[in-house]
């Protein structure tokens, strides 16, 4: 056996890894962050009822989304998430355009998680008592340089990133259990606020019935507290799983990313039920409206209130922190997702792999959207909620799917009726805020208007960064370059002896060649043709007793038989010939042909796709259309 390189891996670069416990924080930034506007969202939603709608979101998360990515994440340890359990069901273009539309809504939540989060560190920069009047009214530069800053930590990697997060986590987790437990102190010196909440209810809502009923109608509009879980699928790679854990089974690395799902769906599910009873007792409801000084900062309007404006500074101060630091959460899933997608649809330039330049792109689409909405929280809450609803169904969708397929009974119906919930989920938001499918619409036009313009641009790239030699294959060369390495190109699809003996004498004939015995043939099978690259395995095979023939299978024709001929002259040192026949028919569907099944006009195709991957003539694979 003889090869090119490595063989492909599943991991876009090598990954330093860590503690699980260390890479929650970097999605838990993104998680935990929505403590700073949550409480205020459901208390807007939901009014008095907001505990018990945040009471069927965490049980929503702890039955539904958790065991949901903990699937996800045994059935695509590398990283590639629920968009790629769903891509494997549908094969050729269907496949690649549904990528394609679930990568849109993705980009859709996770560039918004990175402007909104900063755009509400912003408001809270500029609601703080201490900071004077004047960055009132600059919030789109505020915003705009706390994504600046953003990207320049990804630029110098994703351990400082993962530092960054820990601190950062660490002191906002432990101010904001501060702020609750004074807040319930409070509470017990002033017991009357839970009988007024309580006889509130009562008189509002009648029985209990109509209460929780009422809480499942309203616990959608709170669905920005479930954000993080496909990130936190997405960047598993950096988790460090056991010494034996192999790259076909990391089980130590599945196991581990579990244990990080769990943790962080239960440590936010006790901070989210807790402030929402603290602030739905203890603010009034008049501040969490518009223009009101609880409105988006609940929490922090509890720290200012109880414990001064000295550790309310303080609490702010962390609380603009992690919201600007929530945008490394989704700059990690997208520094995660893109590279795996994109690039190796051959629907973005390389360069796209490269973490640095896919940094500044982000971070410059980041500052453009901050622009379009003006750094407004609100504008953008609907285009949040979408994106991440739309990766939770999606998520619960393809679960289901491998659970069924796996012939697991219990497990298909329990992840279809999470399906079904996350379904109703979107739905709703989607009829309440249109904004937000719009928006992710938007996205995704615009991911494949790049993707198809890529795609053309790099039609003609060598596609196949691997190349492999059977014992037989490679014999056969061996063989050959004692005296020259002649190929014929032959479709596939006929194997008749007569068909094998009429190419190659018409071969000899056409080309005036002295030994017929010197030739050898190569087939391609097209596999899927909206791949783009793929390892190319060459099988030698003898037909008829006396045929030699290199059976490959690949995407594209021309492209992998460039990559075959110019593996074979460097295994070899003997630049080989290769004969073609003209093909019949207009060059223009020929070349639509090529474009989107791989086939069409072969031969001046792979002299172009060798002209390009050789520039020295001299070295060039030799090329022969008669």
């Amino acid at each position: 056996m003889t090869e090119a390189r490595g063989p492909l891996s599943e991991e876009v670069h090598p990954e330093h890894r860590h503690h699980w416990s260390k890479v929650m924080c970097l999605t838990g930034v993104d998680y935990f962050s929505t403590l700073g506007y949550q409480p205020g969202i459901a208390a807007l939603a939901a009014g008095a009822l907001a505990p018990l709608a945040t009471i069927v979101l965490v049980l929503l998360t702890l039955f539904g989304a958790v065991p949901v990515y903990k699937r996800v994440a045994a059935e695509s340890p590398h990283g590639q998430g629920s968009i790629s359990m769903l891509q494997q069901l549908l094969p050729f273009w269907r496949g690649k355009l549904f990528v394609l539309a679930l990568l849109g809504f993705a980009a859709t939540s996770w560039v918004i998680t990175i402007t909104l989060s900063a755009a509400d560190a912003t408001a809270h920069i500029v609601e703080n008592p201490l900071v004077p009047h004047w960055f009132e009214g600059k919030e789109v530069w505020i915003t705009g340089a706390l994504i600046v800053g953003l990207g320049l930590v990804f630029f110098r990697g994703f351990t400082e990133a993962i530092g960054v997060a820990v601190f950062i986590t660490i002191a906002y987790m432990g101010l904001n259990a501060v702020v609750i437990a004074v807040s319930l102190a409070h509470v017990l010196a002033e017991p009357h606020v839970v009988s007024d909440w309580t006889g509130n209810l009562t008189a509002q809502h009648g029985n209990p019935l109509m209460m929780v009923a009422l809480a499942l109608i309203l616990f959608p509009k709170l669905a920005l507290g479930m954000s993080g879980f496909e990130t936190g699928v997405a960047v598993m790679t950096h988790v460090k799983g056991d010494p034996n854990d192999s790259p076909e089974e990391p089980l130590g690395r599945i196991r581990n990313t579990k244990k990080l799902l769990v943790a962080a769906a239960v440590i936010m599910s006790v901070y989210l039920i807790a402030s929402s009873l603290v602030t739905t007792w203890l603010i009034p409801a008049e501040e969490f409206k518009k223009g009101g000084e609880a409105n988006g900062r609940a929490l922090a309007y509890l720290a200012h209130e109880f414990l001064g404006d000295a550790f309310g500074t303080v609490y702010d101060a962390s609380t603009v922190a992690i919201l600007w630091f929530a945008g490394a959460s989704a700059m990690a899933g997208l520094l995660n997702l893109v590279p795996r997608y994109l690039p190796r649809f051959g629907m973005a330039p390389e360069w796209a792999a490269a973490v640095r330049p896919l940094v500044f792109v982000i971070t410059a689409i980041s500052c453009l959207v901050t622009w379009l909405f003006n750094a407004s929280v609100d504008a953008q809450g609907g285009a949040y909620a979408t994106g991440v609803l739309v990766l939770f169904t999606s998520a619960s969708v393809a679960v289901t799917l491998a659970a069924r397929k796996a012939r697991q009974r219990r497990m298909t119906v329990a992840f279809a009726v999470i399906a079904l919930i996350m379904a109703y989920t979107t739905g709703v938001n989607v009829v309440e805020r249109p904004d937000g499918a719009q928006i992710g619409f938007l996205f995704i036009v615009a991911i494949l208007v790049v993707s198809f313009v890529s795609r053309v641009l790099r039609a003609f790239e060598l596609r196949s960064p691997v190349v492999v030699l059977d014992d037989k294959a490679h014999l056969y060369i061996e063989d050959l370059s004692r005296r020259s390495i002649r190929i014929i190109a032959h479709e596939p699809d006929n194997h008749d002896a007569d068909v094998y003996r009429r190419k190659i004498e018409q071969i000899v004939e056409d080309n005036d060649l002295p030994n017929p015995y010197d030739l050898i043939f190569l087939e391609v099978t097209v596999t899927d043709p909206s791949d783009f690259e793929s390892q190319i395995d060459v099988t030698g095979a003898t037909l008829h007793k006396k045929y030699r023939v290199l059976q490959v299978e690949a995407p594209s024709v021309p492209n992998a038989i460039a990559a075959v001929l110019l593996h074979i002259r460097d295994v070899s040192g003997v630049r080989p010939h290769m004969y073609f026949e003209w093909t019949e028919g207009n060059p223009i569907s020929n070349l639509v042909k090529f474009m989107l099944f791989g086939l069409g006009e072969v031969a001046p195709v792979t002299r172009e796709v060798l002209r390009r991957a050789e520039p020295d003539r001299e070295a060039r694979p030799r090329i022969h259309v008669g």
